[in-house]
């Protein structure tokens, strides 16, 4: 097979980092090229560079042998070059079909013609098994969906050499399988794919050869029939990574979590999107709430950390009901009378804003990781510090006579950063929007897990992380559990499901249906309770 595309001697700085140093890369027509590394190791920096989304300082860009200059994402599209963003770039309030073509734009007359351009659109989702609603608004569709909508506009524009940066990182475990059979069509077809991701089950499933990069430097190029996982996680992080969690033995306490009853509306449709949910999380124990995508998980964490309201249930926090009643007098020391309902001696209380809420859980021995880090976990435009501090800087520790202490703030950001390995070009000045998505979700993990919470909920924690940061943060998260802390965990990887938690529940369409041991389950049979197919009677 030939070169389609050649990077060679590319180097690409920002401030305080050199992000791509002197790297070349090879990608044959009709390959499936994996590019692998550690969080920030400046695989999505290169892939850019090839988009046309940053300019290289040195090196050089050839297509099909011949030299070409690469300027902006419209030189990479008349190139036939496309890339699916780890974040994608879509418009939320367009619907599908527009979407696709903008930026493509069909014109008759002068006029946009959206009709040709539906009608073109729906002869690729049939042709390439890639079902769309056409007319659906964006904001109304799954994260997978999206996905399907980023692919179509690459093949709107008849594009032939195709990027993907971290696709599976939003997927479940049906769309990822799903996604790589349609990778290998387009690489049949003669189409050339260039695969970022950290997730090595996929390389050895998909790719044909791999290359692996290291702090900005190119480590070397394998095939991957010649190479094993271990290698491939050796020749990233440069150790040997294990593959397998050592627990030790639990020692379970007293309930620190405990729901009851507990439902959430839908915010798209009449019916609950969480019905009647009731378990409890102890003390040194991992519960994970499992399920595909959409069967009401994100809905219920939302409720129980305060980003939405539940219209029924109640949940006790270390003994204290925080959905929550207080008596009139807590209500006013409380400062958060916004309603007041008599129902008996306590007064039901509504919260007058999120941030209260959130404030008072998380000062009851709550912490969140949470799904979507960029609506819920950031402030892109802050600096690294002060992301840190998002829910403490009101805290003595970082307060000097009514202003932030901001040497307080810089040291103990520092001291983070050190300990949770997180890679910055300018250290705690670092906007947060520069930094890499693995590096993103290491800032929110190092914030919530050092406040040293009674209960960590933590959903799809290793997102877009490495091998290396993957068994950092696992360990992490045992430690927290030894400690005799509480932890529910929200994850669609099935294996840490299987390999981190203690209890598993699973969710079907808004209700726990399963309650399983790891140890005495395989995951075939959680794949059954997911999709709805077995139902086990549970005691309340």
């Amino acid at each position: 097979m030939s070169n389609v595309i050649e990077m060679r001697h590319i180097t690409k700085m920002f401030p305080g980092i050199i992000a791509n140093d002197d790297i070349t890369l090879e990608l044959k027509k009709g390959e499936i090229h994996a590019l692998l590394g550690e969080n920030g190791a400046g695989k999505s920096t290169l892939m850019s560079v090839l988009f046309g989304l940053y300019k290289q300082e040195k090196g050089e860009i050839l297509k099909n042998g011949e030299l070409v200059v690469i300027n902006d994402p419209n030189d990479a599209n008349t190139l036939g070059i496309g890339m699916v963003h780890q974040h994608f770039k879509l418009v939320d309030n367009f619907t599908v079909v527009e979407n696709i073509m903008l930026g493509a734009e069909v014109l008759k007359k002068g006029i946009l013609d959206k009709s040709s351009a539906r009608k073109k659109v729906m002869e690729l989702s049939e042709r390439y098994g890639l079902s769309v609603d056409p007319d659906v608004k964006i904001e109304d569709i799954s994260v997978g969906m999206q996905q399907r909508v980023e692919i179509l506009k690459m093949l709107f524009r008849n594009n032939e050499i195709l990027i993907f940066d971290e696709p599976t990182a939003v997927l479940t475990p049906q769309e990822i399988d799903e996604l790589m059979g349609i990778m290998r069509g387009f690489a049949k077809e003669g189409k050339s794919i260039l695969f970022i991701t950290h997730k090595l089950n996929e390389i050895m499933a998909v790719a044909d050869s791999c290359t692996v990069l290291r702090k900005g430097k190119y480590v070397g190029t394998v095939q991957i029939k010649d190479t094993t996982k271990q290698e491939l996680s050796r020749m990233m992080v440069g150790r040997d990574v294990e593959f397998t969690l050592k627990k030790n033995e639990q020692n379970i306490g007293e309930t620190i979590l405990k729901v009851s009853e507990f439902t959430v509306p839908s915010a798209h449709s009449k019916k609950n999107a969480v019905t009647d949910v009731s378990f409890e999380v102890r003390r040194g124990e991992i519960v994970c709430l499992a399920g595909i995508e959409g069967n009401g998980q994100s809905e219920f964490i939302q409720a129980l950390t305060g980003l939405m309201k539940n219209t029924h249930g109640t949940v006790e926090l270390c003994g204290d009901v925080i959905t929550r009643k207080l008596t009139v007098q807590e209500l006013s020391e409380a400062n958060a009378q916004d309603s007041v309902d008599n129902d008996s001696e306590n007064t039901k209380v509504k919260l007058k804003n999120v941030r209260k809420s959130i404030r008072y859980k998380s000062e009851h021995g709550m912490s969140h990781i949470p799904e979507d880090r960029h609506k819920h976990g950031l402030i892109l435009d802050f600096s690294l510090a002060d992301n840190m501090v998002l829910q403490t800087y009101h805290h003595k520790e970082f307060q000097n006579f009514g202003f932030i202490n901001k040497k307080a703030v810089y040291d103990y950001a520092d001291a983070l950063i050190e300990k949770f390995d997180v890679r910055s070009g300018q250290g705690s000045i670092t906007p947060v929007r520069s930094m890499s998505g693995g590096n993103q979700q290491k800032v929110i993990i190092a914030r919530e897990i050092e406040k040293n919470p009674e209960l960590l909920i933590a959903v799809q924690p290793t997102r877009g992380l490495d091998v290396g940061a993957i068994e950092y943060i696992h360990h992490s998260i045992l430690k927290s559990r030894d400690e005799g802390k509480g932890i529910l965990l929200v994850s669609l990887e099935l294996d840490e499901v299987m390999n981190l938690s203690d209890r598993i529940l699973v969710m079907y369409e808004g209700e726990i249906v399963a309650e399983l041991d790891p140890k005495n389950t395989t995951v075939q049979e959680l794949g059954l309770y997911m999709a709805g197919s077995k139902k086990e009677e549970r005691r309340g």
